[in-house]
């Protein structure tokens, strides 16, 4: 069985992304954490802050 996961970006998608300023690429990697943290189980939310401060 495998685990874990595939993302593909195809050259546009990076060449879109290349094309966004300093500040849009922050605004998007802010969203998509609040989207992730919104249905991340508490328990990885905490592993994460641990992992964060260097405690694990």
């Amino acid at each position: 069985m495998r685990k874990g996961y595939r993302y593909h970006v195809d050259d546009g998608q990076i060449r879109r992304y290349g094309r966004l300023t300093p500040k849009q690429k922050l605004e998007w990697l802010e969203e998509a954490n609040a989207f992730v943290n919104k249905f991340l189980p508490e328990r990885n939310r905490r592993l994460q802050q641990m992992f964060r401060k260097g405690e694990i």
